[in-house]
């Protein structure tokens, strides 16, 4: 047989193991160059900020926009976009570019939406991009000046107000916040492939320690499977584990039960077969052994050896009709049947037998009952149990037959004053062979299968059956059929 590794719960859990690794090394990746890129930026978006504050005042205090000449401001300007790798821009409130540090677009007009708005709104317009894909962050600051003044209308007195003579472009390199994330993201791949093979042995040896318990009960199993031994399995590493051994205990007792209830089984129909015989061969070695036997004694003993033939073919029809209960439902022949009908019909022929020891017979029932069985494996069943109840009786006793039903179940309750069965018998009388008193059931020509055959019938027909007795008093059997067959579902 090809076996397929997707299919093995190791293989599986190897899998699982090395992916949960592979996938949190990722996660853990990702997660920290994406974290280091965002503090990079913002700490640069911090630190260019103060810079333009700083440089939008001096812009004001020497009078830029009147006097583009000055030194120290131009200095500022190249030394801010060279210690930022980047350009900066001084823009007027008519949007002309008054100084550019790359001195390719001095005295042009600028059309920016940013520009725009930082001119209307001051410091509210300000605005900050970041480009990830060109490397570079784009940031406008408002120019702003205050300006005083005097009031005589209503009160001697100053106020100010806020007047954005213009605007700083600036545009700040980001290749080293890319060069750093290179250099984080190469490190993190060495410690990443170090990780997975750590992983990948994890996930090998665990793999193997998670599976282990489940290898030695498969182990104990192929023992108990070949032969060497029939012992429980032992062990409860997992829960799982747990409930699979105590399973596998349970149905290995059961299959013990069993092989002894066939070994004795076999033991007893050797047994109960081979007394006819036995009794058939002295009472023909007694014939062949006398001579001139008169035709009285060889008809008394041939009167026994046919006995014994009629006990003989009795307990094999029972053996027989035990295989027949033995199959599976499917056998049952389901139809809808008068219970009453068929009752009284039971009766029928037991009272023959019933008249000859002067038992009183009776059936009570006080509705009529219709129900799906199999009429003549049931029929057997209740047969045998009104017959036990005459046969198992006192001379002058008494059988009652009780029938009722609800919407579920037929109940048939049969009854006796006969001479009961000890306490300690109660859970063996539907054993096969087993018998109360040995002696009186060879008498009376038991064959010790008839309660079995009845057990089996009412389990094929889903009922139940009880008992209660008491010695010297009488017992009662209770019949619990449903009236609805339910087939099952194997």
């Amino acid at each position: 047989m090809k076996l397929n590794p997707f299919k093995s719960l190791r293989f599986r859990i190897f899998i699982i193991v090395l992916f949960t690794g592979f996938i949190s090394c990722l996660v853990i990746h990702f997660a920290i160059l994406e974290s280091y890129e965002d503090r990079a930026v913002n700490v640069r978006e911090s630190e260019v900020s103060t810079q333009l504050m700083i440089l939008a005042n001096h812009l004001i205090n020497y009078n830029y926009f009147s006097d583009t000449t000055s030194e120290v401001i131009n200095a500022e300007l190249d030394m801010l976009a060279n210690l930022y790798d980047g350009r900066v821009m001084v823009i007027d409130h008519n949007l002309k570019i008054v100084k550019d540090t790359y001195g390719i677009s001095d005295g042009k007009i600028i059309i920016s939406e940013e520009v725009v708005d930082c001119l209307k709104k001051g410091s509210a317009g300000a605005s900050t991009v970041y480009d990830k894909n060109n490397g570079y962050i784009e940031m406008t600051a408002p120019i702003t000046e205050t300006m005083n003044y005097e009031s005589g209308d209503v009160a001697p007195g100053a106020k100010t107000q806020d007047v954005v003579r213009g605007v700083l472009l600036i545009s700040v390199s980001t290749d080293y916040i890319s060069t750093t994330l290179d250099i984080l993201s190469r490190r993190a791949i060495s410690i990443e492939i170090i990780a997975l093979i750590l992983i990948f042995g994890m996930a090998v040896w665990l793999s193997g320690k998670l599976l282990r318990p489940f290898d030695r009960i498969t182990l104990a199993i192929n023992d108990v499977k070949a032969g060497f031994t029939n012992e429980p399995i032992e062990g409860s590493d997992y829960y799982e584990t747990m409930h699979i051994i105590q399973a596998f205990n349970q149905l290995l007792q059961r299959m013990n039960a069993l092989d002894e209830s066939r070994q004795e089984f076999v033991s007893n129909v050797s047994h109960e077969l081979k007394t006819p015989i036995t009794s058939m061969k002295v009472l023909a070695d007694s014939l062949i052994m006398q001579e001139d036997v008169p035709n009285e004694v060889y008809r008394d003993f041939m009167e026994d050896i046919a006995a014994e033939v009629d006990r003989e073919n009795q307990i094999i029809n029972d053996l027989l009709e035990l295989v027949r209960m033995d199959k599976k439902a499917a056998a049952l022949n389901i139809t809808s049947v008068d219970v009453v009908q068929m009752m009284e019909i039971i009766m029928k022929r037991i009272r023959p037998i019933a008249r000859k020891r002067n038992i009183e017979l009776t059936l009570e029932t006080t509705r009529e009952i219709t129900a799906e069985i199999d009429e003549v494996k049931l029929s057997l069943a209740l047969m045998n149990l009104v017959e036990n109840a005459v046969k198992y009786n006192k001379d002058d006793g008494w059988v009652k037959v009780k029938l009722d039903a609800d919407h579920q179940y037929f109940t048939c309750e049969i009854s006796d004053s006969g001479i009961g069965i000890p306490e300690e018998s109660l859970d063996r009388i539907y054993e096969r062979f087993y018998r109360v008193d040995k002696s009186r059931s060879r008498e009376i020509g038991g064959t010790g299968l008839g309660l079995s055959i009845t057990h089996s019938a009412i389990l094929l027909h889903r009922g139940t059956i009880d008992v209660t007795s008491v010695e010297d008093e009488g017992t009662t059997f209770t019949v619990k059929i449903p009236l609805m067959y339910m087939q099952s579902m194997e």
